[in-house]
């Protein structure tokens, strides 16, 4: 669904340059449900961007569903987004028309694609559970509520592809874990590929792979070590605790063999105050320490 090779993203203003993405390497196979993780400014957001047809990368290819982004014309991209693929934000007011009822909000999507409009908007919110809410206004509604409308809204042209930025961030934690189980039952149930942009590490427990991003770059992923509903099934009947890890963690390394290793796990084995770090191979495996004092000075 998603292959992105060598992305670079550089924002230019007056004499400031900032490099958001540095060389990125993604793929997403179609039916996927995953999240990308980082801090603010690693970059995951602009990486959203790109994929929504927001933006374009300063290098690099991306194509989405067999489309390359970086030949498509201004007319094109406006169709992309329009059929292929499908928005939710954090911000309410980017998804939903406030004067309007949350029937009529997930309708207006559709009033450029199909004539039986009432009929598909109804279908959609009673498949994000909100259909004894269809003719509440907006400031009737929950935030929870609201997010399911605007699912509703990302989902009402059918896309292939939909792309969620931070959309549980204004929400409580019970409030995020019913917008994440619905994500979840979406994928399973219309097989849609579903993209978390998040800032929330929890949100592994909900998904099948997790992608972080440091620096502009993918550094680590972790995946699922059982499927969701076997997780499910083995706390309920206490043979896991829900505390465990549902998730086995793997670093990433680049085409060249570079690798990104977390600063803490550096500090650990006291690598502060350098560059550099000892590789051995021991038994089939290599084994990273910090060098002596001394070995430094002489170098």
């Amino acid at each position: 669904m998603i292959h992105c090779e060598e992305l670079v993203k550089i924002y230019k203003s007056a004499n400031l340059e900032v490099v958001a993405l540095q060389g990125l390497d993604l793929l997403v196979e179609s039916g996927e449900l995953m999240a990308i993780i980082g801090n603010s400014g690693s970059g995951k957001s602009t990486l959203l961007n790109i994929l929504g047809g927001l933006d374009s990368p300063t290098a690099g290819n991306v194509s989405v569903d067999g489309k390359n982004m970086l030949k498509m014309s201004e007319r094109d991209l406006v169709r992309y987004r329009r059929e292929s693929v499908g928005f939710v934000w954090q911000n309410n007011a980017r998804n939903l028309v406030p004067y309007l009822s949350a029937l009529q909000n997930v309708e207006l999507p559709i009033l450029l694609k199909s004539k039986r409009r009432k009929e598909r908007a109804l279908e959609l919110l009673e498949a994000v559970g909100l259909s004894h809410r269809k003719h509440n206004k907006l400031h009737q509604l929950s935030g929870g509520e609201q997010q399911r409308v605007a699912i509703a809204i990302a989902l009402a042209n059918e896309p292939r592809l939909l792309l969620a930025d931070e959309p549980t961030g204004s929400l409580d934690s019970r409030m995020s874990d019913q917008v994440l189980d619905l994500f979840r039952e979406l994928n399973r149930k219309i097989g849609v590929t579903i993209v978390i942009v998040t800032h929330d590490p929890l949100l592994a427990k909900k998904v099948d792979r997790v992608v972080a991003i440091r620096d502009g770059k993918i550094s680590s992923e972790m995946l699922r070590r059982k499927s969701y509903a076997e997780e499910l099934a083995e706390i309920e009947q206490g043979l896991i605790s829900d505390e465990e890890d549902s998730h086995v963690e793997y670093a990433i390394l680049d085409r060249v063999g570079r690798l990104q290793i977390p600063r803490n796990y550096l500090e650990s084995i006291n690598v502060r105050n350098t560059n550099k770090v000892k590789l051995e191979l021991a038994e089939s495996k290599i084994v990273i320490t910090a060098p002596e004092s001394e070995e430094i000075d002489n170098n």
